[in-house]
């Protein structure tokens, strides 16, 4: 098994497939014999395929949908789907579920496929790689892709990198993007934000700054290169607070730390070095703010 994944660094879903695949010529893939052989071309019964369960995938474009169905009912199936053989007539499918779901929308009974033989592992990774090779996929499902690939196939980021065909850099600023605040993740998602601007933000390390430079990119529309101005500008200020700051005493950490516990936000305790001390506790929101009054017994 990890020779098999050694031999496929660098060579993507391909390699994983292991057995030499015709190439398409840009019709109709030829059918072998009716003997469904591992390794061949065969034309099988959409009743005796079932769907890969490994599918990182759950929601597909209906309107797109529809739109290669019609495409399918035209001209055919193009390029064949990759199924492993379970049983005698029972398949599962390995890549090629829009067409897989397509095809059924057409009307087809069967469609073309290459059978090949494949482990539970090697079919939740060969999903997850073809899923990031689609053009249409969010950084945020790219990420997560990465991170299951990481996790669930026991890969290391360098391997993870040749598979996919990126540097160690790419997947790290990837993966990256999983700790950042769900709704800057939800901007990402819906194309409020690029990655430019989220590997930015992704720099401050205060989640409090980051959602309000995420903010003001959606309220103003900045560029890439106006929210790393504003995110120097910000760093460069905050770093200018500290140093002007005198270090807190054991005695008013252990106040602050406490605070922060009591009221589940960051509480802030200024000392100017002459024995005056201010505290300060800031609220996200008009709810949140209800919240910390209600603790005060307000």
């Amino acid at each position: 098994m990890a020779v098999q994944k050694r031999n496929a660094l660098g060579k993507g879903l391909s390699a994983l497939l292991n057995d030499d695949e015709p190439k398409s010529n840009g019709t109709t893939a030829s059918v072998a014999p009716s003997t469904h052989d591992v390794g061949s071309i065969n034309k099988i019964a959409l009743s005796s395929i079932t769907a890969n369960p490994f599918q990182p995938r759950t929601e597909f474009d209906k309107e797109k949908l529809e739109e290669l169905a019609e495409s399918i009912r035209v001209q055919g199936i193009i390029q064949p789907i990759t199924v492993r053989k379970l049983g005698k007539d029972s398949y599962q499918l390995i890549s090629g579920e829009r067409r897989f779901k397509a095809s059924k929308l057409a009307g087809l009974t069967e469609i073309p496929a290459y059978v090949r033989t494949a482990d539970d592992q090697q079919m939740l990774e060969m999903a997850l790689i073809e899923n990031i090779q689609r053009e249409n996929l969010n950084s945020i499902e790219v990420a997560i892709s990465y991170q299951r690939l990481l996790e669930e196939c026991d890969l290391k980021q360098e391997q993870l990198g040749e598979r996919v065909g990126k540097s160690r850099s790419s997947v790290t600023n990837y993966l990256r993007l999983l700790k950042l605040p769900p709704s800057i993740q939800a901007g990402l998602k819906e194309a409020k934000i690029s990655m430019g601007h989220a590997r930015a933000i992704i720099s401050v390390d205060d989640v409090d700054v980051q959602l309000f430079i995420y903010n003001e990119i959606v309220r103003k529309e900045l560029s890439v290169r106006q929210v790393e101005q504003l995110v120097r500008s910000l760093t460069d200020k905050e770093s200018s607070k500290k140093s002007e700051k005198p270090p807190l005493s054991h005695e008013l950490r252990k106040v602050q730390d406490e605070l922060s516990s009591k009221f589940g936000t960051k509480v802030i305790v200024k000392d100017n070095g002459k024995g005056q001390s201010q505290i300060g506790i800031p609220y996200l929101s008009q709810e949140d703010l209800t919240r910390i009054l209600e603790l005060l017994d307000w």
